[in-house]
């Protein structure tokens, strides 16, 4: 099936965005894409959300002079097995629209962005926001489309904190929801967000977190990315491709030194924060969305034990959820990396919605 091309990365802005805490963002501004046809009816749409330190570029190949900050013009969209014409998110049928999150850095309204009030980058000032803010500014994205509803909203990993969020903020908005390695409620990553900030400032051009005209902190970026990419089953993805250990790990150290040149240390941090205090365990009488949910077994940063406790206490809120362990070895990278494997649940699920 050949791929999406002409991908363009669009800007959706509006102004005076309150986030939970209190503090008011002056300019709010969300980096999407979309990919298909809106219905007359308007009722077609999907909406992709991505894992934590991912980007809006969900599929296909981006249109000359056309990618998103941060993305590189060649890359191919993270989830392009599943989307496009006869795809299971089949473009000819679906409206599909890809979202940047708030906090984030490749377009999004970010510590990296320009404060306003300041004419600098937000850096370490910028506020604390939680997976509630997220989706909150992608409601507005959604209104600002003009969509009524939403067919589904899916995504992995954070993709799938902010799905689950979806249906308990606005219940009923979005007929399904598909989160996949994931789950309902944040894992005890003790001490995580503590290491992760030591670590940053640790960097030599840390500068109390004013880098951006100090030369940066890409060399810590790379290093704490290869670990992500490693935990994440990166290495046993390339295994049939690669099968030298030491010719693989340095394509994972050269795939995670293009990642530090573009990402931003504080919005790890704040996409951090975000994920740590999720959880919607305590708001399943307001789920009125289908779930299909999906797991991987051999995901290291989910335990796959916990699932069926997630499952049979959704069931008894009374959530129509339907749920699907992927035969894979390919870790927190499952849902994407074997797309082949739920492809076709994936297409049957949607089907029956419309």
């Amino acid at each position: 099936m050949p791929g999406m091309t002409g991908i363009e990365s669009q800007l959706f802005s509006t102004t005076g965005f309150r986030l939970e805490s209190g503090t008011v963002l002056p300019v709010l501004e969300l980096a999407y894409e979309t990919y298909g046809t809106l219905s007359p009816q308007r009722d077609n749409a999907i909406l992709i959300v991505h894992g934590y330190t991912s980007s809006h570029h969900a599929a296909g190949r981006y249109a000359p002079g056309k990618h998103g900050r941060g993305v590189p013009a060649e890359e191919v969209g993270w989830f392009d097995p599943l989307i496009g014409p006869g795809a299971a998110i089949d473009t000819d049928r679906f409206f599909v629209v890809s979202v940047n999150a708030l906090g984030s850095c490749h377009g999004s309204t970010g510590p990296a962005s320009t404060d306003p009030r300041t004419g600098k980058p937000y850096g370490p000032t910028f506020p604390m926001v939680t997976i509630r803010d997220i989706v909150a500014a992608q409601k507005l994205l959604v209104d600002g489309l003009g969509l009524p509803g939403l067919a589904a909203v899916i995504g992995p990993s954070m993709g799938g904190f902010q799905s689950f969020q979806w249906a308990a903020s606005f219940p009923g908005f979005a007929r399904a929801v598909v989160p996949s390695v994931t789950a309902p409620t944040a894992p005890n990553h003790a001490g995580a967000l503590a290491r992760l900030q030591s670590r940053l400032a640790a960097d030599p051009n840390w500068n109390g977190g004013w880098y951006y005209e100090n030369g940066g902190i890409a060399a810590t970026l790379e290093a704490l990315r290869f670990e992500t990419l490693m935990s994440y089953g990166l290495n046993e993805i390339l295994a049939a491709q690669i099968p030298d250990a030491g010719a693989r790990e340095a394509a994972i150290r050269a795939q995670a030194r293009r990642w530090a040149t573009t990402y931003d240390g504080h919005s790890m941090v704040v996409l951090r924060q975000a994920i740590d205090s999720f959880g919607i365990a305590h708001q399943y009488d307001r789920v009125k969305s289908k779930v299909l949910y999906v797991q991987s077994p051999t995901d290291k940063l989910f335990d796959i034990a916990l699932s069926p406790g997630y499952v049979s206490d959704m069931r008894r809120a009374g959530i129509d959820v339907t749920y699907v362990e992927l035969p894979s070895d390919r870790g927190h990278m499952a849902s994407h990396a074997d797309a082949a494997l739920w492809a076709p649940i994936l297409a049957r699920f949607l089907e029956r919605l419309t």
